[in-house]
């Protein structure tokens, strides 16, 4: 599944390895570099490791997904020649930052291009969610649907609500932004520290998480995935919540304690669950949340409209060239 055009054949002293087929937009602005010989691993499936340790030795470059762990193991068989890695992900901890540092290699990413696409799915996941949406079309295909009744079906609106957004972020603003319309009547906000600036569109409260998980009717966790916030939705969290109320999921899959999610749902602790992020990725098929009519599961397709992942996809190539030429990336990440 290897595939290497030699582009510009007469400036070959930058070789790159690209970890997966991304998007045609990103491709073309490799194409179109010189001073880059690009070796693609053409294939929508993962390159398997042995493989990628094996690409990565002697590269100047590597642009790779956010399913591919590059840890001292990797950057070991790449070689001290390693300048600049690009993710085409918003999220870096499938990175090791400490062992990317002490190396002096720079790091591309790509967030902002993907934020409206993330947001508007993040809503959708909520909607389907609290309003019960795959559930419903099920019984409509498996002839549960007999004859209008005045509680089937019900689940939880919007309007009026308190919503607590763990994570005010790029995306957790998009979140906000979208769902004020709906008829909210609060936004609480968690983190690591107050954004008074930004709440104040919302006038949203910053508040501890323990608070957020009482109060809010529907939590939405929009977090980047670090040593701080993982597992912090776990059974403490569950028993806090309302029994009436939703959590979503779009961040990463470890935030949340999934043993724990199973069983606030199970014991009717909490209404319902939307993940569009597990862990495992994919989940097993057999996995037990998948059995639970009150919890809907999304392949992490939060990004997933063919403009953003092709948008993404150009900002990880044009991060990468930057680095290879020590010029500043469109999206660095200092670290």
């Amino acid at each position: 599944s290897f595939r290497g055009p030699r582009m510009r054949a007469a400036l070959r002293a930058m070789e790159v390895f690209v970890t997966r087929r991304i998007p045609p937009a990103g491709l073309q602005v490799l194409a179109e570099a010189g001073g880059c010989a690009v070796r693609l691993w053409d294939s929508e499936e993962p390159v398997p490791r042995a493989k990628l340790l094996a690409a990565v030795a002697g590269k100047q470059g590597l642009l790779c997904l956010l399913s591919d762990r590059v840890d001292a193991e990797l950057l070991e068989a790449a070689g001290p020649g390693l300048k600049v890695i690009s993710t085409m992900s918003v999220g870096f901890d499938h990175l090791d930052l400490h062992e990317i540092k002490k190396r002096g290699i720079r790091v591309g990413y790509t967030p902002d291009v993907l934020t409206d696409a993330t947001a508007e799915l993040c809503v959708a996941l909520l909607l389907a969610t609290c309003r019960r949406l795959p559930e419903s079309a099920e019984e409509v295909k498996n002839g549960g649907w007999t004859t209008w009744k005045p509680l089937w079906m019900c689940g939880y609106g919007l309007s009026g609500s308190t919503v607590g957004i763990i994570g005010l972020g790029r995306i957790g603003q998009a979140v906000a932004r979208r769902l004020k319309p709906f008829g909210v009547k609060k936004f609480l906000y968690a983190g690591s520290r107050p954004k008074t600036e930004i709440a104040a569109e919302f006038q949203a409260e910053f508040v501890p998480i323990t608070r957020l998980a009482e109060e809010a009717d529907f939590v939405v966790v929009t977090c980047a995935l670090t040593p701080e916030t993982q597992g912090i939705c776990n059974k403490d969290f569950f028993c806090r919540m309302k029994k009436n109320a939703v959590f979503i999921n779009t961040s990463r899959g470890a935030v949340v304690n999934q043993e724990d999610l199973y069983d606030a749902l199970v014991n009717g602790q909490i209404a319902a669950a939307g993940l569009d992020v597990t862990t495992p990725e994919p989940l097993p098929t057999d996995h037990p949340l998948l059995s639970l009519k009150n919890c809907v599961i999304l392949p992490h397709i939060g990004s997933a409209t063919y403009s953003t992942r092709n948008t993404m996809s150009v900002l990880a190539a044009k991060n990468l060239l930057a680095g290879l030429k020590g010029e500043p990336m469109p999206s660095e990440l200092l670290l």
